[in-house]
Order: C-alpha cells, then sequence, then structure tokens
C-alpha cells in the first residue's frame, strides 16, 4: 500500500529515542518530511541525520510556551508547508497519590498537558484540509497504570481534549487522532520495570496478562503511526487506538 506520505512534512516531538524517534523513522522511509525536536538540540540533530537528508532536528521543550509557534514557523521556513504533528512527550515522574508533590503534579501538566495543548493549536492554525493531529497518549487513558499516577490523571484529559478537537477541526477537513501504547519495549518501559526491584520478573508478569505474549517494539509503533498520520487513513478522526498486543480487552 503506498500511504501517500512523500514530500507531506511533519513535526514529532520528543522524537530522540523510544516512540517518537521511531515514528519519525517510519514517516521518513516513507518519504515524507520531518522536523523531529529533543530537548537535547546534540542529540536531536545526531537522530535527524539518521533519519537522511530530508529530516531535522531542533531543540525544543513542550513545556516552553514558545516552543509551539517556532516549531511550526521552523517546519514550513524549512520546508515549504505542514502536513501534521504528532505530539509525543516523555513520561511524568512515576509514584504514588501520596508521594507525588506539587512541584511534580506542576511539571507534568505543563510538558504533557499545557505543552501538547499549545502544540496542537499552534499547527491547526497552519493545517489545511488533509492535515493531521496526532497524540502519543497511553493505555492509562482507559484504565490506570499503577505507580504512574501523574499520567493517569493527565492522559485522559488530553484524549478528552483531543476528541473536543477532533469535532471543532473536522469541518475544515483536519484529523485529529490518538494512539494509546502499552508495554512497547523502550528505555522507558524498561525503566518503569526496574522500579519493581526485579525487571525482568515484572516484564514477565506484563507479557504473561499480554494476549500476544510479548512486548511490543518501537517499529510496530512507528508503523502504526505512520498509517494513522498518513492519507491512507482519510477517513479515521476522533480515534483513540490502543497499541497494546490486546491488553484492553473492552470493546
Amino acid at each position: 500500500m503506498d500511504l501517500g506520505l512523500k514530500d507531506r512534512v511533519y513535526i514529532v516531538t520528543g522524537a530522540t529515542r523510544g516512540l517518537g524517534f521511531a515514528s519519525a523513522r517510519e514517516l521518513a522511509a516513507e518519504g515524507a518530511k520531518v522536523l523531529l525536536t529533543g530537548r537535547d538540540g546534540e542529540r536531536a540533530a545526531a537522530a535527524a541525520a539518521g533519519l537522511g537528508p530530508d529530516a531535522v532536528g531542533l531543540a525544543a521543550d513542550n513545556s516552553d510556551p514558545g516552543s509551539a509557534g517556532r516549531l511550526v514557523a521552523e517546519a514550513k521556513a524549512r520546508f515549504g508547508r505542514l502536513d501534521g504533528i504528532l505530539i509525543s512527550v516523555g513520561g511524568p515522574a512515576p509514584g504514588v497519590a501520596a508521594d507525588n508533590t506539587d512541584e511534580q503534579w506542576a511539571a507534568a501538566f505543563e510538558s504533557v498537558f499545557l505543552g501538547a495543548v499549545r502544540l496542537a493549536r499552534a499547527a491547526a492554525a497552519e493545517l489545511g484540509e488533509g492535515g493531521v493531529i496526532g497524540f502519543v497518549l497511553s493505555g492509562s487513558v482507559h484504565e490506570p497504570i499503577p505507580g504512574l499516577t501523574i499520567s493517569n490523571g493527565l492522559r485522559p484529559g488530553l484524549a478528552g481534549f483531543a476528541k473536543s478537537l477532533s469535532v471543532d477541526l473536522g469541518p475544515r477537513g483536519i484529523r485529529v487522532i490518538g494512539l494509546l501504547p502499552a508495554r512497547i519495549d523502550t528505555d522507558r518501559v524498561r525503566e518503569l520495570d526496574a522500579l519493581s526491584g526485579d525487571a525482568a520478573a515484572a516484564r514477565s508478569l506484563h507479557e504473561s496478562r499480554i494476549p500476544l505474549r510479548r512486548y511490543g517494539t518501537p517499529e510496530e509503533f512507528g508503523r502504526t503511526a505512520a498509517f494513522f498520520l498518513s492519507p491512507a487513513a482519510s477517513y479515521l478522526t476522533g480515534v483513540m487506538l490502543p497499541v497494546d498486543g490486546g491488553s484492553r480487552h473492552g470493546f
């Protein structure tokens, strides 16, 4: 299938590693031009260099109110257009409700929630018909994850924003989608497994609860993201898609 991504232009935030990088890599492999970001400019530039001449890496912090407008303007200046954005951020601090501090909540809100809202609004102002805004969320949208109280609080709200945005932007032909990863084999998930004190045992336990009996790979997530961001998925909007090996058992 031709996804129709050749020469289309996307911003992918939080893309120096993990799910963001895997998504940027698949977009670039399908012929898209990609502006990828990370907090460390050198790492962002190095990540982009591995994707070919049509990828650019820039330093950007999603919690910075000026980042959203700057990234949209940069994508248009570099590539002459903007077709979509995938908003991905690192996970907030782990912990249970009694332990997470006000400072951790405030920092996560600025980065995970309000930063994503700003990026979506800035992209929406520039996108035309056929444009797409994607959010990398979490399985916690449907079911809280033990030990990730801040994520459990913020991700469902962001999914609600994305659903509302899909209704607002639908008449303009702009799609809004959410991707809900669960146990994907990234550095972040390995770090969470290690918090148990026995990473191997934690992984084995989680895998036993996944119908496919394994963690997903970043490549599998990236291919899913590339499809959903592409013109091939032109009639899909307002969708919150679990990418979880069947972990979500409900409809």
